[in-house]
């Protein structure tokens, strides 16, 4: 592709504009927790006290009974977790389905690639970019001070290049290295369309993801709208497993929360927002670990909807080995509990926001409770199960499970019209690979509550082109 003409090169200067919440006096926040556990453990003592009289069980019967107490309580939040999810996901689909968005709505939209170290896959993103179905889009790329071959390899890239219906301005932003968030925002300021998507500078963009997430943006109360990420490089046992995970752990969830237009997390492979959103809640924040749960967070206390285009499709590399998945859960992990600390008043007082409230507490629920529980649920009822002649259920409790993953698998895999043989993972998804997340997730919230400190951690690229 030949440059049709020549991009000058100029230098522009951004202004860095985060803004940090104040931090609370730590004595009188330590102050204030001493007397709230005081209160809570003088009602446990008084609870004790009343009751111990009165129990009769043996320490037998008393493990017996609360081992099937807790099946019960397990296995019923289980339930309603999951068909809350899939009801309100199944409406989602439904109504997806019959609507009809406005059609013929094609505002100018920059695609901002943030990049750092990415020289194997930038081409093959920009590549990707210049086969999308829309009309009118440039793309912008941000080189966040990378020490490899970046600099030089999207050089190659600057200019007007021909895209499928017209041609596309390519640019180049070089600037010291600041992380993510400071990345995405100089694209932000750079950029003068009222529509910005961005992506991952590994991440390959479907042709028509363009065009089928703008035109929810004709609806002026939406201000922004996350697409669908899915595995690129699939056909490994971990990269399986996390496509499946993709689809029905992260997107199922997506589509039932898109039905109430709150969607919690709007993906780093892609997201549009409108401009002005952005621009309101003060751009991206470089204080957490997870700046997009953060933005997300504060476009929704400004009142902006969020919406969920299923067929708005972004593929993305995902990790290989072990080591490597755990370093991205264990900051994926450690960026929401940032993200939830940091608006933790939205949590106790609903009257400023109930659809952020409903938000962040479901986001308490799922990276801090429900781990801790799931752990916690699998080790008391194999440990019960031998020390009371139970053993012979540990199968049912499993099979259980499984058929329970089997199923949503299965309604997830024909939503999505994905690949039949993913079904075929769920029988080890909850078992071993969400067990195996679930106790980094605990790790990390751990760590994250201990205040050890951690870094970025860097996902090696190997540079994978679509088939």
């Amino acid at each position: 592709m030949e440059a049709k003409q020549e991009i000058k090169r100029s230098t522009v200067v951004f202004e860095d504009h985060e803004h940090f919440e104040p931090t609370e006096d730590k004595g009188r926040k330590y102050f204030k927790r001493i007397i709230i556990n005081g209160i809570i453990s003088l009602f446990l003592i008084l609870v004790i006290v009343y009751t111990l009289p009165k129990a009769v069980l043996t320490i037998k019967s008393l493990f017996e009974y609360a081992t099937i107490v807790a099946l019960v309580i397990f296995l019923f939040i289980l339930l309603i977790r999951y068909f809350s999810i899939l009801l309100l996901a199944y409406l989602y689909i439904n109504e997806y389905t019959y609507s009809s968005p406005a059609g013929g709505y094609f505002p100018f939209v920059s695609i901002l690639v943030p990049v750092y170290n990415e020289d194997k896959v930038i081409a093959d993103s920009v590549k990707s970019l210049l086969e999308l179905n829309y009309p009118n889009y440039e793309i912008i790329i941000i080189n966040d001070g990378s020490t490899d071959k970046t600099k030089q390899v999207a050089e190659n890239l600057v200019g007007y290049k021909k895209g499928m219906i017209s041609d596309v301005k390519v640019s180049l932003i070089n600037k010291p290295n600041g992380g993510k968030a400071k990345a995405l925002n100089t694209g932000v300021k750079y950029s003068k369309a009222e529509i910005v998507l961005c992506m991952d500078g590994d991440s390959q963009l479907s042709p028509d993801c363009v065009k089928l997430a703008v035109r929810h943006f004709a609806n002026m109360e939406i201000g922004a709208v996350a697409g669908n990420v899915k595995v690129l490089n699939r056909g490994k046992l971990f990269t399986d497993l996390q496509a499946l995970e993709y689809i029905e752990g992260l997107n199922m969830a997506r589509s039932a929360q898109s039905f109430v237009r709150l969607v919690n997390i709007i993906p780093g492979p892609i997201g549009l927002f409108r401009k002005k959103a952005i621009e309101e809640a003060g751009y991206y924040s470089s204080d957490t670990f997870a700046e997009d749960a953060d933005l997300t967070l504060k476009i929704l206390a400004n009142g902006w909807k969020i919406y969920y285009e299923p067929n708005s499709v972004s593929f993305t590399e995902a990790p290989v080995k072990l080591q490597q998945l755990l370093k991205q859960r264990y900051r994926w992990t450690r960026g929401i509990i940032q993200s939830i600390k940091k608006h933790r008043k939205l949590m106790v007082n609903p009257s400023i926001n109930f659809g952020d409230t409903f938000i962040l507490w479901t986001m308490f629920y799922e990276a801090l409770i429900w781990p801790a529980m799931n752990i916690g649920a699998n080790l008391f009822f194999i440990i019960a199960a031998f020390a009371f002649g139970f053993s012979s259920l540990i199968f049912f409790w499993w099979a259980g499970l499984a058929l329970l993953d089997l199923v949503t698998a299965l309604y997830c895999v024909a939503a999505e019209r994905e690949e039949f043989r993913l079904v075929g993972y769920s029988i080890i998804y909850r078992m071993f690979f969400i067990l195996i997340i679930d106790i980094c997730k605990l790790m990390s919230t751990i760590e994250e509550l201990l205040g050890i400190k951690m870094t970025w951690g860097k996902l090696e690229r190997v540079g994978v082109a679509q088939t």
